[in-house]
């Protein structure tokens, strides 16, 4: 017997989900994003399961591409952040990893670097985010030293991230889109080449049409969540893929008046019964979380009662017919989204996902 917290993976509805990003751009290549452990699903099994239909994926760094590699994942892997040092630029032509490129000083490692063979890049131009990418008024020269140099393979993909993309009402993203079709047609008039290009995120791919280009990045809607804060018509198609479940551990009593766990943050206003939970801050789920965020026990909501503990939580069960230990607790998943939890903890799903621990065993259907 083993602890109860475990996060269930199911493959069938992420496959569904990367089936439905290539269906909304089906010019396209879709590159699945499984940085930061594939969003706390688990970079290798996710990977896998869509080895047969990714044309590449997506991480952060050359640390998180060696793993797949290891792992058997034959497919190009995307670098989003680049290289950290010059001896990178090596280790990316010998695994056929791409590097974005994003800054002088990550040109001027792959032009001087002494490499067998050509490494494959992407171009990465700030429309506005201002957080990585040249500038569109560098990014014709920069275009220019690397697709004259025999280190780097050809075509070269110009790439933007959107800022606001997940803001239906927003301008922000027309106006980056603006500004990376004037720099890829300053860089299309400089070479006389056909600029192939990436713009689409998650939010992009589900809502912004006129922002779908030669290749996608899909990474949160991958997972089964919508990046919207309401409703979307393509966000609405998606299944979520993780469930966080545990059990209850004990159940006990309590007079009206009485106070639950530290900082004696919540005291019952009647006669309770209170179920203790295996899992807590330790196990990924929020410390923010506050007295009433819904929990599942036996498929029904519960509040959530008292400070969330680093191993541990309680929640109000008084109200139901019968409770047990060792009683089914799902704290999110297809029946309560993970969106629901992040916003009664003043965060967003992604950090919730992300950061789930590796002491949580993930268990793999379909």
């Amino acid at each position: 017997m083993s602890r109860p917290t475990l996060a269930v993976i199911d493959l069938k509805a992420l496959r569904a989900n990367f089936a439905l990003a290539q269906s909304l751009t089906p010019g396209a290549s879709t590159i699945p994003m499984v940085k930061a452990n594939a969003y706390g699903h688990g970079m290798i099994e996710v990977s896998r399961a869509l080895s047969e239909s990714a044309p590449a994926f997506g991480v952060a760094s050359i640390d998180e591409a060696l793993v797949l590699r290891e792992a058997g994942i034959k497919q190009p892997i995307l670098l989003l952040e680049g290289t950290f040092s010059c001896d990178e630029v090596g280790v990316a032509a010998d695994n056929n990893f791409i590097l974005m490129v994003e800054n002088s000083a990550q040109k001027d490692a792959i032009l001087n670097a002494s490499i067998s063979r050509p490494v494959s890049v992407w171009l990465g131009i700030d429309t506005g985010m201002h957080r990585l990418g040249f500038e569109p008024h560098e990014a014709t020269q920069a275009y220019l030293a690397l697709s004259n140099t025999d280190n780097v393979a050809k075509p070269i993909v110009a790439a933007s991230h959107f800022a606001c993309a997940d803001d239906l009402g927003s301008s922000a993203t027309e106006r980056q889109v603006v500004i990376f079709d004037q720099c890829t047609a300053s860089m299309a008039d400089a070479t006389n080449d056909v600029i192939a290009k990436s713009l689409g995120n998650s939010a992009a791919i589900l809502a912004w049409p006129k922002t779908h280009r030669d290749w996608q990045r899909p990474g949160y809607m991958l997972y089964g969540n919508s990046p919207f804060s309401e409703g979307q018509e393509n966000a609405n198609k998606l299944q979520p893929v993780m469930s966080l479940q545990s059990a209850v551990i004990s159940i006990r009593r309590i007079a009206s008046g009485e106070s639950v766990g530290y900082t004696a943050n919540w005291t019952a206003d009647r006669n309770s019964i209170i179920a203790t939970i295996t899992v807590g801050y330790g196990d990924g789920y929020p410390r923010q979380a506050p007295n009433g965020t819904p929990v599942l026990v036996n498929g029904v909501r519960c509040p959530l009662v008292g400070r969330v503990s680093m191993d541990m939580i309680t929640v109000d069960v008084t109200d139901l017919d019968l409770v047990s230990i060792g009683d089914k607790v799902i704290l999110w998943g297809p029946e309560l989204p993970v969106n629901e939890i992040a916003e009664h903890c003043n965060t967003i799903g992604y950090e919730l996902l992300a950061r789930i621990p590796s002491r949580v065993p993930r268990i793999y259907s379909n």
